[in-house]
This record gives structure tokens, sequence and C-alpha cells, in this order.
């Protein structure tokens, strides 16, 4: 077949995949999901303009000191831009975020963006290890506790999930910083140690902060887990079906109750994404850990505006991307869910 012939038909063929990704359900939801993050990411960013510029002082008067006096201040000000009305410099700031430029920090003039990545991987870290903790213990105990209800599994489970979210994380820090750090001396009380160093002292230095952010994540998630795993047991018509053909009380358990209780606990994690990014901006305070959350505090400390509307924006992308993660996860768990369609 000639060139000329073929050309025609891989365009069509290209044109055809391309149809067919466009009417694709999951697609639709990408697409919906994404339209629907822009509004939200500006009311967000807007927001936080606007909570930050009511604060008193500024950010010249935190880097000069509490002695200087009104003109040094006003000087450093106009230097800054800081003297500018506050729509000028939110349009500004805006403008800058389409082109991808962050703005630069008002007390040491780096780049936003060199800061929020030189904190970026303690953050994630202990992101990722408090959910990984949290998940590796939630599964497997839900799954026993609900095994048998009213079982001391069960008993032990509702008893400790009620413990864990009676208190604080930051209470429980502090507990486990004086347990394991002080009287036992096996973990490091504070401090952070790259993976790059020593892989063994990063997660001892990573433990007692994803500890106390995972165990209440682990009590919230296993009591949701349990009861929805018991709810399914009980009343779907599916496991007396299973039940009906011989199937025995784990495969039950495991392979038809728990796969379709994943919905309710995937929801569940992605919708306290934020509530658990929140918690690393204390709990890397009192661990001392160079991230993200801790440069949050020290930015709204110095009223360094750039530094806090780039840390917010990178915070709510990360919330935004983990529930489109999550749509995208129901259908590869059951794909009779069509988002796109509803």
């Amino acid at each position: 077949m000639s060139a000329s012939s073929a050309t025609p038909a891989a365009t069509l063929g290209r044109r055809g995949v391309l149809a067919g990704l466009l009417r694709s359900p999951a697609l639709r939801v990408i697409l919906r999901r994404l339209a629907a993050a822009i509004p939200v990411l500006w009311g967000v960013t807007l927001l936080t303009f606007l909570v930050v510029e009511a604060l008193p002082g500024s950010a010249a008067q935190q880097i000069l000191g509490a002695g200087a006096t009104p003109q040094d201040v006003a000087q450093l000000d106009a230097e800054l831009g800081t003297d500018r009305p506050m729509v000028v410099r939110y349009l500004d700031w805006l403008g800058g975020l389409v082109t991808g430029d962050l703005g630069r920090s008002l007390t040491d003039e780096r780049s936003v963006t060199a800061v929020i990545g030189s904190r970026f991987g303690a953050t994630f870290e202990l992101v990722v290890f408090a959910l990984v903790f949290s998940l590796a213990f939630t599964v497997p105990v839900a799954l026993l506790a609900a095994r048998k209800p009213g079982g001391i599994v069960d008993r032990i489970s509702v008893t400790v999930s009620m413990a864990g979210l009676s208190t604080a994380n930051y209470v429980l820090a502090l507990v486990l910083v004086y347990i394991f750090a002080v009287e036992l001396a096996v973990l490091p009380a504070i401090g952070y140690v790259s993976p790059g160093e020593s892989v063994v002292e990063n997660v001892r230095s990573m433990l007692l902060p994803a500890v106390s952010i995972g165990f209440p994540l682990f009590c919230f998630y296993t009591r949701l887990l349990r009861a929805d795993i018991i709810d399914q047991m009980q009343g779907q018509d599916y496991v007396t079906t299973a039940q009906a053909k011989g199937a025995g009380p784990w495969r039950v358990l495991v392979r038809h109750a728990f796969r379709n209780s994943l919905f309710g606990l995937l929801t569940i994690v992605g919708l306290n994404l934020g509530t658990l990014i929140g918690a690393t901006v204390i709990i890397e305070s009192i661990f001392a850990l160079p991230g993200i959350g801790q440069q949050l505090l020290q930015a709204i400390s110095n009223r360094d505006i750039p530094v806090i509307e780039g840390i917010v924006l990178v915070f709510a992308v990360i919330v935004v991307v983990a529930n489109l993660i999550t749509d995208i996860l129901y259908s590869v768990l059951d794909p009779r869910v069509r988002h796109g369609d509803n």
C-alpha cells in the first residue's frame, strides 16, 4: 500500500481513538472534576489572602523587629511591594500563577517554588507513612472484628477506637515522645534524617510522627469499615447467595463483603486527606520535621504572603487530586460504576 493511501487511514484511526477517549465515562469524570476544581482553588487562594491580610502586623515589621521605626518599616514595605493595595497584589500573584510563577519569599527572597520544594519531601513521607500505618492495621482488625460481632476482638477494637478518637494527635504525640523517647529511649524525640543519609534512621525519625497522625486515622477507619462489613454480611442478597453455594465464611467475608465495603473506605480516605495534611502542621512542629507544615507556620508568623499562598495552593491541589484518584479507583474496583452517566 502506498504512503498516500495509508496516511488518510492512519488519520481516521487516530481520530477514532480520540473520539473514543472523549466518549469515555472515566475521561468525562476527570474533565468535570478538573473544571469544578478551578473555582474551588481560586476561592481557597482568595480566602487565604483575605485572612492573612486581616492579621495584625506586616512582613516588614517582622523582618525589622519590634525596635524598627515607622519610617524604616514604611521604606521596607515599599521595597517589598507590600504597601500596594491588596487587590493589586492579589491580581499580580494570580498573573504569576498563570505562568507558573508563585512569587518570591518576602523574608529570604527565594522563589516560593524552591521553598516548597526543599520542604516537600519530609511532608510527603509523613503523609505516606501515616496512611500506610493506618490502613495496614485497619483492614485486618476490621475483618477480624466483623467476623464475630460482639466477640473479644470486636470489643477490643471498639474500645481502642473510642480511646483513639477521643485523643488529639498532638496529645498522643507528647505521650509517645515521653514513652519511647524519654523513658525507653528507643526512638528519637525530634529531628529528621533523609532516606539518602540512612534508610533505617529515616524510618526511626518518621515513626513517632507517623503514628501520632496515623493512629487516630486507624481508629476512625476501623470503626467505619467494621460497621460497613457487618452491614454487608447481614443485609445483602449476594452474601446469602454465596453462602448458599457453599462458600466458606472467610471467603464470603473477604471476596464479597470486604470488596464492596472498600467503596466506603476509599471515600473516607479521600475526603479525610485534607484533615491528614492539616495535622502535619502541628506534628511537624512538635517533632521538628523540616516539612511544609512547619514552613507554613513560619510564613504565617512572618506574614510572608507569597509563601503562605503557595503552600495553601499546593495543599488544595493535593486534596483535589486525591479525590479525583478516588473517583477513578471506583471504576477500577467495579467497572459497572458509570460516574459519567450520573
